[in-house]
């Protein structure tokens, strides 16, 4: 039996998972669990970092607990976001959140000194101004003291391995996300750093994942009253982890989507796909496991529901999400639809009011009761699935038959089968814990334990329950595909 310890940070909550392989099966269990919870300070809207960095120790002592040896540890974490450390090692400022104000305007003036197509000639990365080249130039033209205090620049998941072993090095799939990485060299592209400003010394080197970055510091193991194990640099990026434990079983016919807060939908390639047909779609090209590449769309996922149902309880008290989705049954399908995508909706807030102002703005109706707003969300985001779809097979040539959706939008069946309708095309649902899974399964393949990703990727199909969606009343939603298309052009 090998075990391996994986910490799976969410936008909004955490988990200790503890991955067993047993030489044909993967079984993760879930040690603990916590919220992440971000807080406004002043203006800014920070992450609770040193909160994260406890639960983290409150999982490692849960692990010990256990009476299980474990091999190693891994992280991952979403994207983008990052922490400045000292020389001496400590934490510059608390690491700035990825939806916060400051970086609405930063791509304009961005794109003032390095037009957008050029910088995307090189990072291959789509345009958002949550990116971390936005951010970090804004601290470069707004708040220079704190880049001038660093030494190093670490991304989230390598911020956290810093804290646990001291390792100060960017695993290679978060740093793809940073749009600060020429995507055909794998390196920083260090000449458009020095155009924005951007000091180039607190850029760390790149390591692959599956890498052994160093063991759990001393004062740690005493602290916790654990003994030392690896800390493994894993797929930091926790689609880049999902998309290692899809179950495919090869082939080219097939695209992912990474369904939880966000949804990410593309194909794991093994290049860059980069030109300007790719950029006026805007595509990105993150990378993953054995330096593949992850071509893909981000689309604001079931952000849209958790943020409604967040305005619900404020409004009226608690209501669960199986309560949500008995009123979603009940609404009249195919009557509505919003552009997920539509700026508006990714600051958080009243996202009730303002799937009604998008709705008014559009010419459509009203929504009469709570259920139809749940139920337009949920066919939304598969109608926006399908333009993703069609636009990958029109960029790369590619046939895509099968779609694979993995993580938490798994168990929200009518959106399977929804995007099954509206896409045309076979969905295949699980697992639900594909970061988690991919995570272990990363540290697995580090340790020996599969020869290919091929491999790894037969044992998530073994171990975990998969579910088919086929299409079904496919002039209805061609019907509703094409109005939908005027609605959001």
């Amino acid at each position: 039996m090998k075990n391996v310890l994986a910490f799976d940070l969410g936008a909004s909550s955490g988990r200790a998972i503890a991955g067993a392989y047993d030489g044909s099966r993967l079984t993760l269990s879930e040690l603990h669990r916590f919220s992440n919870d971000p807080v406004m300070l002043g203006n800014t809207f920070y992450w609770d970092f040193p909160r994260l960095i406890h639960e983290i120790k409150t999982g490692i002592s849960k692990a010990n607990l256990t009476g299980t040896t474990f091999d190693s540890l891994g992280v991952d974490t979403w994207g983008v976001d990052f922490g400045l450390v000292t020389k001496s090692g400590r934490l510059v400022d608390n690491p700035v959140h990825y939806r916060d104000a400051r970086n609405i305007p930063m791509p304009a003036e961005v794109f003032a000194k390095v037009p957008a197509r050029d910088i995307y000639a090189s990072t291959g990365i789509q345009t958002m101004d949550l990116n971390t080249i936005f951010q970090v130039y804004y601290l470069a033209t707004r708040s220079p003291e704190l880049l001038t205090a660093a030494d190093s620049l670490l991304f989230t998941p390598d911020l956290i391995n810093f804290f646990l072993s001291g390792a100060r090095v960017s695993e290679y799939s978060i740093a793809s996300t940073s749009q600060l990485l020429n995507a055909r060299k794998r390196t920083w592209d260090t000449a458009l750093c020095d155009r924005l400003g951007i000091p180039t010394h607190l850029l760390r080197e790149i390591v692959d994942p599956g890498t052994t970055v160093g063991r759990l510091t001393p004062a740690i193991c005493e602290e916790l009253g654990v003994q030392p194990l690896d800390i493994v640099a894993t797929t930091g990026h926790d689609t880049a982890a999902a998309v290692a434990a899809v179950p495919t079983d090869g082939g080219d016919n097939w695209a992912y989507l990474s369904c939880g807060t966000w949804s990410l939908l593309g194909l794991e390639l093994s290049e860059p796909f980069i030109n300007d047909a790719a950029f006026d779609a805007n595509f990105t090209n993150e990378g993953g496991v054995n330096h593949t590449t992850r071509f893909l769309k981000n689309i604001i996922g079931l952000w849209l529901m958790q943020e409604t149902r967040r305005a619900w309880i404020r409004e009226s008290g608690p209501i669960s999400f199986k309560e949500i989705d008995a009123l979603t049954v009940q609404a009249k399908p195919l009557t509505r639809f919003i552009d997920p995508d539509y700026p508006e909706f990714a600051r958080p807030g009243q996202m009730p009011e303002k799937i009604a102002a998008y709705l008014a703005r559009t010419g459509q109706p009203a929504p009469d009761f709570r259920g139809d707003i749940s139920r337009l969300i949920t066919e939304s985001l598969a109608m926006k699935y399908r333009v993703a779809l069609d636009d990958l097979e029109r960029l790369t040539g590619r046939k895509i038959d099968t779609l694979h959706i993995i993580g938490g939008g798994v168990q929200d069946t009518l959106l399977c089968e929804c995007t099954a309708n509206a896409t045309g095309r076979t969905v295949v649902a699980g697992p639900i814990e594909a970061t988690a899974a991919g995570n272990v399964l990363v540290q697995l393949f580090a340790a020996g334990e599969f020869k290919s990703i091929d491999e790894a990727r037969a044992c998530v199909k073994r171990s975990f329950p998969i579910t088919v969606y086929e299409p079904h009343e496919r002039a209805l939603w061609e019907d509703a595909y094409g109005r939908y298309r005027k609605i959001i052009e």
